[in-house]
């Protein structure tokens, strides 16, 4: 049965009648709140995480601990990330065995035609949970919401912490822990809030971003040199590219319909910012079907490794990408 986001919000104990949820996805901030709410939700139960890898890895020691009752709690709580079409097999198996324990499983984004998905939205005692990406208007409601005990929140404010976070709901989430650590006593400064963003950098590296997926060898080399790589903004980068890389799928899907790029893009939702549509409608020339699917798969791969790697050099990950990005554009 398929579940709407906007509902558990509201009040994620919405899933109690449900033996196991399925929540996929490209938000990844919206997936990583709700797994936060149900550890909450879910306390003072036994809470067990898993990475899909670790159950194939020792299959029978999962199975066994579903089936063993725990002694210190009432239920045993379930978590599995980074799962595919291969855990259907033992979700179903599962099932059977599933009385007060509840399984609770966090995919990245899956078609029409995935089994997986078809498996869950077809259940009765089973449900699935669509996280799409933010919108502007998602991404503002969250905003004021969250800042609502703040005098000074403008739209000048809001469009500030919009534009930095390039609608990632994580990134919004850090922009307002920055906030309340900052302004204390709940008054925002204008002439601070601009610094504390980080604007600067984040514009540095969009710029770097485009001169790459134009296929602008010179420009991409010299901002690679003069563009200052942030450890913490890693995954922020990497979501920038990720999502200006689905901006050119929507694009590219468009073009058989006998319009122009520009009145494509004029259709897109959210709308593309006025100033980025110059650099979007040449971007669109340089990308095909097979080259995004291609970039999109890098950038996935890529993603892995810097969540499943802590030794990593997720800065060197990032410079090559854009790289072998920017050789990808180029090439006919």
């Amino acid at each position: 049965m398929i579940i709407k986001s906007y509902i558990l919000e509201q009040n994620i104990s919405n899933l109690n009648n449900y033996k196991i949820v399925l929540f996929y996805g490209e938000n990844l901030g919206l997936k990583h709140e709700f797994k936060n709410k149900l550890k909450d939700e879910n306390q003072p139960n036994e809470i067990l995480n898993f990475v899909q890898d670790e159950i194939f890895k020792n299959k029978e020691r999962f199975m066994s601990g579903i089936k063993n009752q725990s002694l210190f709690s009432t239920k045993k709580v379930i978590l599995i990330s980074q799962a595919n079409e291969k855990i259907l097999e033992i979700l179903i198996e599962v099932e059977s065995y599933l009385e007060s324990d509840k399984i609770y499983v966090f995919s990245e984004n899956l078609d029409k035609k995935s089994k997986l998905r078809s498996h869950f939205e077809k259940g009765g005692n089973i449900g699935i949970v669509p996280c799409y990406s933010d919108n502007e208007i998602t991404i503002k409601n969250i905003l004021i919401s969250k800042l609502k005990d703040f005098k000074g929140v403008n739209n000048e404010v809001l469009n500030l912490i919009i534009k930095s976070t390039n609608l990632d709901r994580n990134k919004v989430n850090n922009e307002i822990e920055k906030i309340e650590s900052l302004f204390t006593n709940k008054i925002i400064d204008p002439d601070k809030i601009e610094s504390l963003l980080n604007l600067k950098t984040n514009e540095d590296f969009n710029k770097l971003r485009d001169e790459a997926l134009n296929g602008n060898k010179i420009n991409t080399n010299r901002l690679l040199a003069d563009t200052v790589f942030e450890t913490e903004n890693n995954i922020y980068f990497l979501n920038a590219i990720n999502q200006r890389i689905n901006r050119l799928k929507e694009i590219d899907g468009m073009k058989n319909n006998n319009e122009s790029i520009e009145v494509s893009i004029s259709k897109l939702r959210p709308p593309i910012f006025w100033k980025d549509k110059p650099k979007i409608i040449e971007q669109s020339k340089k990308w095909n079907a097979r080259k995004i699917k291609e970039a999109l798969e890098r950038t996935y791969n890529i993603e892995l490794k810097i969540k499943s790697n802590s030794y990593v050099n997720k800065e060197l990950l990032i410079k090559k990408l854009l790289v072998d990005l920017c050789a990808t554009a180029s090439s006919s």
